[in-house]
């Protein structure tokens, strides 16, 4: 530490969770940085960025005490039963099984849990024939949480594993609500809450675009005149339309162009799954992934954006009642707010070469986002 701090005209300490962040003033010698800065920040071990302009103000962060124990067995068993929830996604598209069903909500979530022991006793065929919906769905999902993780980590942020959310396809034919990590020490300033809330997104979308790529090339066209919708899935028997995005329907026409009606396979039901799971984490709410780009990019600007978002899906609400139930959870999660919380440093500028990854991410948002996901 003190080869750094003397390089160094003033210098603080700010204890955030469980690290330590040291914000220093270079010197003017030093600025460049020096052979002896530079000797010195390849000893460091821990992570450093540059904050403002490049030379002047070094940020340096290191953890304080051992590495918290992880829960892994409850990350690890999320994480088994959403590969079954999707497994039996993924027959039931296939045709190959019917999930049980129930009347209202008490008979769903009975219907729930009986689909785990139905589907465990099904021949090894049924429950593999799943696999080309659940390992995409997933891969798009782990993916896209790992970003995340090993961002935050680079910045020596507490950030728990990810937790999977599995949902039995007796209520879903997608079998997963997605996943999310939790962040147990407060973020410094805007520049680690871009970087992280954009590494997630970012990743996963690289992946939807190779599962689309896939799914769409395998894809059955429906002939001229059959008076179906535009893309559809079957799932244990019964039709479903789908809405598109940018992206969606331009994977349509590349891929399968002049169909007037596409059959989705069950990758590209799996890479559409993963295009909607990505554009609505993208709205600029609360503690989204998107809340936490528009505050990295904007600090307060993104109240009035989020409210904007929020009448928005409110409005779409029409065409599409389950936006009311996002709305609901989004807001629930923010602890029923819409703006986001303040970072420890919110004055200190993010640089423009970490906001290119911000307006990367509004990139995917718009063409990922679906206004009428089912029914379209």
């Amino acid at each position: 530490m003190e080869p750094l701090t003397r390089c160094f005209t003033a210098w603080r300490v700010i204890h955030a969770g469980h690290r330590e962040v040291i914000e220093g003033l270079v010197a003017p010698e030093h600025q460049g940085p020096s052979a002896d800065l530079e000797a010195a920040l390849a000893a460091w071990p821990h992570a450093h960025y540059w904050a403002g302009a490049v030379g002047k103000e070094l940020v340096l962060i290191r953890p304080l005490g051992p590495a918290r124990t992880e829960a892994w067995l409850v990350h690890l068993g999320l994480f088994g039963v959403t590969i079954l929830c999707a497994l039996g996604a993924g027959a039931a598209l296939n045709g190959q099984f019917h999930p049980p069903s129930g009347e209202g909500i008490t008979g769903a979530l009975a219907a729930g849990a009986r689909f785990f022991g139905i589907f465990l006793r099904a021949p090894w065929s049924t429950i593999q024939s799943g696999w080309s919906f659940a390992a995409p769905l997933l891969a798009i999902l782990l993916v896209h949480e790992l970003g995340h993780y090993f961002v935050a980590h680079r910045y020596a942020i507490d950030a728990s594993p990810p937790y999977f959310l599995p949902i039995p396809p007796t209520i879903s034919p997608i079998g997963s609500l997605g996943a999310f990590l939790r962040l147990r020490s407060p973020v410094v300033d805007r520049r680690q809450l871009l970087d992280v809330g954009a590494a997630g997104p970012l990743a996963g979308f690289v992946v939807v675009l190779v599962v689309l790529a896939w799914g769409y090339a395998i894809s059955d066209p429906v002939p001229a005149g059959s008076a179906l919708p535009r893309s559809f899935i079957e799932f244990a028997g019964m039709r479903f339309a789908l809405g598109d995005s940018l992206l969606t329907g331009a994977c349509r026409r590349l891929f399968l162009p002049g169909a007037e009606s596409v059959h989705l396979s069950l990758t590209a039901f799996a890479g559409w799954a993963g295009a909607l799971i990505t554009g609505l984490n993208l709205l600029p709410l609360s503690q989204l992934d998107g809340g936490h780009v528009a505050y990295g990019l904007l600090g307060r600007w993104q109240k009035p954006l989020g409210l904007a978002a929020l009448l928005g899906l409110v409005w779409l609400s029409q065409y599409w009642s389950a936006w009311l139930i996002w709305v609901l959870l989004t807001l629930m999660v923010g602890g029923w707010r819409w703006t986001h919380p303040s970072v420890m440093c919110p004055e200190r500028p993010v640089p423009p070469g970490r906001r290119v990854l911000g307006w990367l991410c509004v990139l995917v948002f718009v063409v990922t986002f679906m206004p009428v996901p089912f029914g379209g």
